[in-house]
């Protein structure tokens, strides 16, 4: 069995041209302030902006699709690449959490975690680039792997539910623990320096564990979002597109929703209850076809609903 996709190799070619131009962007031309705290002003431009590509890009999928497939696989595609994107998007928050928590945990000053992130970013791109396409190449040859990927979607999700207030603790991270017992370490920060070099030896900064941390804990929700989306389409191009143009945004989104994290405490469980939602779609695929316009609705009502509790709690603690 062949993988289906629409996607051309000039297609593939032309994506990966503009995420790397987008990169560029990023890293030269917004590079030149130096380390600068992100205003929430700046975070929502770049929050717009990533949205607003995204949903450019799929409209362009879709008018071209029209013209070469017919209106059916166009709209079709259009819709899974929107359904994709929001699931991915609504996971991208949970890593967000985590993002706080290692700042936090580190004393990150402001004005460094943008270079941290960028640098996460490209990690997180390869990363899902690789287990993409290999998940697609897998599904193709096994395809009940969609059962695995269904099974695990749930068990995650009933996890995520039940300990959704569990706060992890990175004392007891094996990864920090090992760098820690394995590398010579700088008690302070020295700037954006990931390493720094005293009386010849070369020492790691805290800001580069601070990067090691956000490339593994994108890793494990990778682990996560990746079955999920392959539950709305397994076409490698919709999958590979929605998720870049997913985690393109992440770093505007956390700069975004920094402040005001504790507002949204009811939106683990909402993200845990889609993850649920997906897998049991997966788990019941002979039985009954989700269409995916349904599921983007269900996944929709499930976000909308624990965003506007999270802020209505919120706001009824702070008034009382």
């Amino acid at each position: 069995m062949e993988m289906q996709t629409v996607g051309s190799w000039w297609m593939w070619l032309g994506f990966v041209v503009f995420v790397l131009a987008m990169l560029a962007v990023d890293i030269f031309l917004l590079g030149r302030k130096g380390a600068h705290k992100v205003s929430v002003k700046e975070a929502l431009g770049w929050s717009i902006v990533w949205v607003s590509l995204a949903m450019v890009f799929n409209a362009a999928l879709w008018w071209y699709l029209d013209g070469q497939m017919g209106r059916e696989i166009a709209d079709q595609k259009a819709l899974e690449f929107f359904t994709g994107y929001l699931i991915e998007k609504s996971l991208a928050v949970d890593n967000i959490f985590v993002f706080l928590m290692v700042f936090s945990y580190f004393a990150v000053p402001p004005e460094y975690q943008r270079r941290v992130l960028l640098y996460g970013v490209l990690g997180a791109i390869i990363m899902r680039a690789v287990m993409i396409l290999l998940g697609a190449m897998l599904i193709a040859k096994f395809h009940w792997i969609l059962y695995l990927f269904g099974l695990f979607l749930l068990f995650t999700g009933i996890k995520m539910f039940f300990f959704a207030d569990a706060k992890p603790d990175l004392e007891k991270n094996p990864l920090l623990r090992w760098m820690r017992g394995h590398m010579k370490i700088t008690n302070e920060f020295h700037g954006e320096k990931f390493f720094v070099v005293k009386e010849g030896i070369r020492y790691a900064t805290p800001l580069f564990l601070v990067l090691m941390l956000i490339e593994f804990t994108d890793l494990i929700f990778a682990v996560d979002s990746i079955p999920a989306i392959f539950a709305v389409t397994e076409d490698p191009f919709i999958v590979f597109t929605s998720n870049i143009f997913a985690i393109l945004g992440l770093r505007a989104m956390y700069f975004l929703l920094a402040d005001v994290a504790d507002r949204f405490h009811l939106l683990k469980y909402g993200l845990a209850l889609v993850l649920m939602f997906i897998g049991v779609k997966m788990l019941i695929v002979e039985l009954y076809k989700i269409p995916v316009l349904l599921a983007l609705g269900v996944v929709a009502a499930i976000l909308a609903t624990s965003v506007i509790l999270s802020l209505a709690t919120t706001k009824n603690l702070k008034s009382g």
